[in-house]
């Protein structure tokens, strides 16, 4: 079993723990691959469905895991007691089911030292639930798998750091790391807003238009100023 670029990017961003929960587990990658590499000690493969936890119990029976990883059907941390986990992984899911899951599973979380998140949409939303909520995040990883970028973070209970917003929208952390990837995002980004920008410039500026052209030269404005932590964009 080899896990995916973006899979195998969460697992190194957990790091070594004692024992991990992974919240949607879909297959059980995440937790065979940290229990069988000596990542994890102990893992609980969680998810809202009987399916997938169904494929995570054959593949942990396969890997000859099952003494130490519990498949548990569960939504969210719902199922989670306190203290059973130092460690919550949730990837490969929305941002604004993250923030449920952190929400409503308050007593559970409360409890986990580490938190690794991987949303699939809505990331500023995430990141700024984190900063208001008692979180910081402190570090941040992103890799491009199949024509995608997948953004992730690491979070610990503390206080956040401020940031701006153009930091928010693209990650702080990243931003202070340099990160050639998001680097990459970048530069592709801020070229299809200049290109829209130019386009609809050219067919005159009605209400709508001109509305949307204030919102893509704002966004584009954020694009430069992250931009403007790495030399530049060639």
């Amino acid at each position: 079993m080899e896990l995916s670029k973006r899979l195998s990017a969460v697992a190194r961003l957990s790091g070594r723990c004692g024992s991990v929960a992974d919240i949607g587990t879909d297959h059980g990658y995440v937790p065979v691959f940290l229990v069988r590499e000596g990542m994890a000690d102990r893992a609980i493969a969680m998810d809202v469905n009987q399916g997938p936890l169904a494929r995570a119990r054959q593949h942990i029976r396969e890997a000859g895991l099952s003494d130490r990883i519990e498949t548990r059907l569960s939504d969210g941390l719902s199922g989670l007691r306190s203290g059973e986990a130092d460690t919550v992984i949730a990837a490969g899911m929305g941002g604004g089911l993250i923030i449920r899951i952190l929400s409503e599973g308050k007593d559970a979380a409360d409890t986990v030292m580490t938190f690794i998140l991987q949303p699939q949409s809505e990331i500023v939303k995430v990141r700024k639930y984190l900063a208001e909520n008692g979180f910081a995040v402190t570090a941040e990883d992103m890799v491009f798998e199949d024509g995608k970028y997948y953004p992730m973070m690491k979070a610990v209970h503390g206080v956040s750091e401020p940031y701006e917003e153009y930091e928010y929208i693209y990650g702080k952390k990243l931003l202070e790391g340099r990160h050639p990837v998001l680097y990459a995002f970048l530069c592709r980004e801020l070229e299809i807003r200049e290109s829209i920008i130019r386009k609809l410039g050219m067919h005159g500026e009605s209400e709508r238009a001109g509305q949307r052209l204030l919102q893509l030269r704002q966004e584009a404005g954020y694009t430069r100023q992250a931009l403007s932590c790495f030399d530049g964009c060639d």
